[in-house]
């Protein structure tokens, strides 16, 4: 997907890495410029979050045709080379790489962000044993089936690590990201991806409908409990997978060595002179990237920086002042133009609460502002914060003019992008179903058709996500068919159901 180089940082006075998009990738996009914008739309969003298992995003733009990320230089070896070294890869530190990952997810998932391509060659093991993981945010950027801005047709990811609602072109969700967890766990315990295959399709088909090899058939001394896991993880549909990143870490918690027990640098560890390696690490190879060092000597806190002034200087009471609702407006609008967005989603949020007790909760002025507040915050990623500004939008609208009312619909469709990007799908599915109604009867009075059209492909989305390709496969056909008759057969919309329908019947056949 690109090329990295190692660069310095003249004025930090620091080495860096430089990622470079593929100009082949970006330059023949039909919309060039809206793949630059979404770009650093989600660079901006993935540095919300703030790991010490994420890669630090430096700086982020376009030179050109080229896209381009600043990231922090991270020293180590990737995993895929870290297994290669050292196999077998003894099954505690699998459990603890896997530990690490689970930390970092759990951080990107409440953002809400899906990694989409989570492999080893995605993650770094660091010299004090600790993980990084890399390119959070590329992926999605370049999904065809979540941001239509390849032309392809043909879905983001590594085929080998890639969940089967992915590789149906279904909607993703954190769920995705545990699947490929999965795959990489069974990796390391097993020395290989539980579906390989001399094509790609025919890795996808082995994804779709070919159980995995339980671990403990190739390693009896993997703990049942392990073993059990992962075969949870790759379940076939999502909802039969472990609910969260958190609760993939409780399971794994009890096979994690404690500070202080014996392990590679314990008391009694393969780097000790003071006795026996202990039996819970029967073969462990020495070196410096040791990734249960972080758990046999964890990292202690920092402390609270909490400023306490001097005892004779007591802290003032500040005097309360009325902010300038316009005034602040007018800063949003500037913000908003320089492309500040992040700012002007703080501004929005506390100058809400003031408005509504100036002029009122049902005021042209709280309306505009939460409009404004809901549509700033989607723009920014934020879906968990953007969901009930835009129910309570929808809400009032309704009740005002209609549950058929344009502006009530468009909000529930805004309603459920959240649920959908929050991980959502059964919700989404459900919101989808209840608005498409309005809109179908809005098309069959003469109105253009592009919303409900875009609605039922959504549905088609959730419903691979969730695991009923047949009825997906129907709704897509039944697309195909009304689109075909709207557009021709050569608009971009039926070309794309059409690719989608052939893949995926040829995924069917393998």
């Amino acid at each position: 997907m690109g090329q990295v180089w190692t660069a310095y940082d003249q004025r930090l006075d620091r080495r860096v890495a430089v990622k470079l998009l593929r100009p082949d990738r970006v330059a023949g996009s039909d919309d060039a410029e809206e793949l630059r914008r979404r770009f650093v739309r989600e660079c901006r969003v993935t540095a919300q979050v703030d790991h010490p298992g994420l890669v630090t995003v430096h700086d982020a733009g376009s030179d050109d045709d080229d896209l381009y990320l600043v990231m922090q230089y991270v020293e180590g070896a990737d995993l895929a080379d870290h297994l290669a070294e050292h196999d077998p890869y003894p099954w505690p530190w699998a459990v603890t790489v896997a530990a690490q990952l689970c930390a970092v997810l759990s951080a990107v998932h409440a953002v809400p962000i899906v990694h989409r391509d989570l492999k080893p060659r995605n993650v770094m093991v660091k010299p004090d044993g600790t993980v990084t993981v890399l390119d959070l945010g590329v992926a999605s950027v370049l999904d065809t089936d979540t941001t239509r801005l390849t032309h392809t047709g043909t879905p983001i990811g590594s085929p080998a690590y890639m969940a089967p609602e992915q590789a149906m072109g279904g909607a993703v969700g954190p769920y995705t990201d545990l699947y490929a967890l999965g795959v990489l766990l069974h990796e390391l315990l097993s020395g290989d991806v539980p579906f390989a295959g001399s094509t790609a399709l025919g890795v996808l088909h082995r994804h779709l409908y070919e159980p995995p090899l339980p671990v403990r058939r190739l390693r009896p001394e993997i703990p049942a409990a392990l073993e059990s896991l992962v075969l949870r993880l790759l379940a076939k549909d999502p909802q039969h997978r472990p609910a969260s990143a958190q609760e993939v870490y409780e399971h794994l918690a009890p096979l994690l060595p404690h500070p202080g027990a014996n392990g590679p640098n314990g008391p009694n560890g393969a780097n000790s002179a003071n006795g026996p390696m202990s039996p819970l690490y029967p073969t462990r190879p020495t070196g410096p990237l040791d990734p249960t060092r972080p758990f046999l000597r964890p990292h202690a806190p920092w402390p609270d920086r909490v400023t306490t002034p001097p005892a004779d200087r007591p802290t003032p009471t500040p005097t309360p002042t009325r902010p300038d609702v316009a005034a602040a407006v007018d800063e949003v609008k500037q913000l908003l133009g320089e492309g500040r967005i992040t700012q002007a989603v703080d501004i929005l949020g506390g100058i809400l609460p003031a408005a509504a007790e100036q002029h009122g909760e049902k005021s042209t002025v709280v309306r505009i502002l939460r409009k404004q507040y809901a549509a700033t915050l989607l723009d920014d990623g934020q879906y968990r914060r953007a969901l009930p500004e835009l129910r309570r939008l929808a809400d009032a609208r309704a009740a005002e003019s209609g549950a058929a009312d344009e502006q009530a619909l468009q909000y529930r469709f805004d309603a459920a992008q959240c649920l959908e990007q929050l991980g959502e799908p059964a919700a989404a599915l459900a919101e989808y179903r209840a608005i498409l109604p309005p809109y179908q009867n809005q098309y069959a009075a003469g109105t253009d058709p592009a919303r409900s059209f875009e609605i039922r492909h959504r549905i088609a989305h959730l419903l691979l996500a969730i695991g009923d390709h047949g009825a997906a496969h129907r709704q897509l056909q039944e697309l195909l068919y009304d689109t075909e008759r709207r557009y021709g057969p050569h608009h971009p919309l039926p070309l794309e159901l059409r690719r989608s329908l052939e893949r995926n019947q040829e995924m069917r056949r393998g």
